[in-house]
């Protein structure tokens, strides 16, 4: 594998996180399952979801909250390039959550719900690179 490659899949990579935090804070969780491989497992604070139609359920669950407003606030993504079809990663996670927001103005800011990281397996599919698993842990 070239570092062109190399490069290549770190980008489709670190792309599956900021998919994830922007569909999930701007109302279309539902959509997050179609990052996922579809065996994959999503480990969260509110439980773990395995298989695709698992993992859609909760999302859309998640979904349907509109008074809720979230910012996923990820950084430090380290991508690390096993071979041409799998690889895996580590992300830091800041998570703000308000529940009860009317939607007038912007949400009160408070200190973030908790801080930590995604443990994240991926796989290349017919489809592109997907998350095969994604295990939250906190830190703070």
């Amino acid at each position: 594998m070239d570092d062109i490659e190399r490069l290549l899949i770190e980008r489709d990579c670190t792309r599956l996180s900021i998919d994830y935090g922007r569909l999930v804070d701007f109302g279309q969780a539902a959509r997050v399952a179609g990052l996922f491989t579809e065996d994959g497992i999503c480990e969260l604070s509110a439980g773990r979801f395995e298989g695709i139609d698992a993992v859609r359920a909760f999302f859309e669950k998640r979904q349907g909250q509109a008074d809720v407003v979230s910012r996923h606030v990820m950084t430090n993504i380290a991508v690390d390039v096993h071979d041409a079809e799998h690889a895996s990663g580590l992300v830091y996670l800041t998570f703000y959550r308000v529940a009860g927001h009317a939607g007038d103005g912007p949400a009160p800011l408070g200190p973030p719900s908790y801080v930590g990281s995604y443990a994240d397996t991926y796989r290349r599919t017919p489809a592109g690179w997907r998350i095969a698993s994604r295990i939250a842990s906190t830190a703070f």
